[in-house]
């Protein structure tokens, strides 16, 4: 029998393959791991677990806050483990203010913004796993001014039209990609 978080995040994911049915096999992925993992959300699943992660804007939403992330060495959106709230939106909420010490963050829809599957190396006692990602969009409001916690090297706003290039990883091209064809569509309303 599933959880009431494995029912939720499933019809979740549901919604996320209508909108994107170019990522079928990603959410097959999702689905077929989320609905035989009862542990999905528990970080001690050594296969993988489910994370959640913030597509945090500045407040004129052409920027993103990115993080140096100290343990993997490349630029990341914030987000991390689910422990013991298994519900990735809010999970990607207490990251992305954890991480950033930005206190006015603001959920811009319950949907989810975007997946991705993806290993993680091995690490002390951890054999290399996966992490399931699931990705919301929020916005910053007030104060842009971050903190760089102790997770991070280093935090940065970025022009997400600049995330759009061969240089950037395909996961974050494809947000760039997403948010910036979901600008366009709104701006021509």
């Amino acid at each position: 029998m599933l959880t009431d978080h494995q029912d939720r995040l499933l019809a979740l994911l549901e919604d996320y393959r209508v909108r994107w049915p170019s990522e079928h096999d990603t959410v097959e992925k999702f689905t077929t791991f989320v609905a035989n993992q009862p542990l999905c959300f528990d970080r001690t699943l050594e296969f993988g677990h489910i994370t959640g992660s913030a597509w945090l804007l500045d407040n004129t939403a052409k920027r993103v806050l990115l993080t140096h992330h100290r343990k993997l060495k490349r630029w990341l959106q914030l987000g991390g483990h689910a422990d013991e709230a298994p519900d990735a939106c809010l999970t990607a909420l207490r990251e992305a203010e954890e991480e950033s010490g930005l206190e006015q963050i603001q959920l811009l829809d319950e949907a989810i913004f975007d997946i991705d599957v993806h290993p993680i190396p091995a690490r002390g006692p951890m054999p290399e796993h996966f992490h399931f990602d699931i990705r919301f969009a929020m916005q910053a409001h007030g104060s842009q001014e971050y903190v760089v916690s102790e997770e991070s090297l280093d935090l940065a706003w970025v022009d997400i039209e600049s995330l759009t290039g061969p240089d950037t990883n395909e996961s974050m091209r494809r947000m760039a990609r997403k948010w910036l064809a979901q600008q366009a569509g709104r701006s021509a309303i």
